[in-house]
């Protein structure tokens, strides 16, 4: 184990040849800094226009040219799309918390994560989360860390799969915040999951609990995944292969065949086309085709949030019955279960090797 055991006390002096007016030096730790996409403050028009004007100016998510892209942005979509995004957000905000769902679970998560690494590692491993949008802000806990004595920082995004947009602006973040600090920690991040075993594992337990309660059983599971351009995919990014394979894995495990699971893709933004087939249009077809009672389960998203308590329970939803569905089963993110938080220590310890 990583040996902070020498110091005593929350802070530890230099060497005993070091002049006394030394800046004093923290017991050394290590830190595993989990990270989400964001969430707005509030669901206010402010509050919505300082998040997306935050998200929608990511290079990573937009990568159209600013001289085209920013004038659009700041003119038009940011004086019209925070209303329809607040009405939105309020429509699932947690009330008696104050902040948004995703907030909520990212804590609960966090704070089982935490549990567990305490129980394993003691007082040597600090936890904390960060959003890559909004608040609590990456340079915040990593700064915190950094005053906490973590040497070495395990930075892990909370994404089962790799996306440029996703797991590649959260590292570049975090690079980025390095970069102004005067002693960087030793630093890892951690990879895509989407293949590990557990992870298929508690994904299985929780559509088989589901389907268990449902009065009727599903015909067919839609496994819809976050779009992105299709142009991505052809450029490399690896995103749309491991979403099919998440998919592969899943059937595997149930046993099923592939009557009774596909793979779609939501969220689709602005012109060009993304990832087909589209969630909202492929739950329309499967109804016209008499396909009635069918389950949707949200794989890439490792919490509840816009996307999944929204979009996939009200638009997609919506567009399944009015083309003759009549069972609609959305199954929740992974969120704090405890499979799903077994899994993600797991991922954790398999990356600490070395350094604990």
């Amino acid at each position: 184990m990583f040996d902070a055991k020498t110091n005593t006390s929350d802070e530890a002096v230099c060497p005993v040849h070091a002049p006394s007016d030394h800046p004093k030096v923290k017991p050394a730790r290590i830190g595993v800094l989990v990270a989400n996409l964001g969430t707005p403050d509030n669901y206010d028009y402010w509050s919505m226009r300082r998040y997306l004007n935050e998200f929608l100016s990511d290079r990573r998510v937009i990568d159209y040219s600013p001289w085209l892209w920013q004038p659009l942005l700041q003119l038009i979509i940011l004086t019209k799309r925070p209303f329809s995004s607040g009405e939105a957000y309020k429509s699932i905000w947690n009330h008696d918390e104050g902040e948004s769902p995703l907030m909520t679970i990212t804590k609960k998560q966090t704070a089982k994560i935490k549990a567990q690494m305490q129980e394993t590692y003691g007082d040597d491993v600090v936890v904390d989360f960060c959003m890559r949008y909004g608040n609590p802000s990456t340079k915040s806990k990593v700064r915190a860390m950094i005053e906490a004595g973590c040497q070495k920082i395990l930075f892990f995004p909370l994404y089962p799969h790799y996306a440029g947009a996703t797991s590649a602006t959260a590292n570049d973040e975090f690079f980025r915040i390095l970069m102004k600090e005067k002693w960087q920690p030793t630093v890892r991040t951690v990879p895509a999951y989407y293949e590990r075993a557990d992870y298929i594992e508690a994904l299985a337990q929780s559509i088989e609990a589901a389907y268990a309660k449902a009065e009727k059983r599903p015909e067919i599971l839609v496994c819809s995944y976050h779009g992105v351009p299709q142009r991505y995919l052809m450029e490399g990014d690896p995103y749309h292969c491991q979403c099919q394979k998440t998919t592969r894995l899943l059937k595997e495990r149930l046993g099923w065949d592939d009557t009774q699971i596909i793979t779609t893709f939501q969220s689709k933004f602005g012109p060009e086309e993304w990832l087909q087939p589209y969630t909202v249009e492929e739950v329309a077809r499967l109804a016209e085709k008499g396909k009635t009672n069918i389950a949707v389960c949200a794989p890439a998203f490792s919490a509840d949030c816009i996307e999944t308590l929204e979009e996939i329970n009200e638009e997609i939803f919506e567009s399944f019955e009015e083309a003759g569905g009549h069972d609609f089963l959305y199954i929740p993110c992974l969120n704090d279960d405890d499979a799903h938080i077994t899994a993600l220590c797991n991922t954790i310890d398999d990356n600490l090797k070395g350094w604990v």
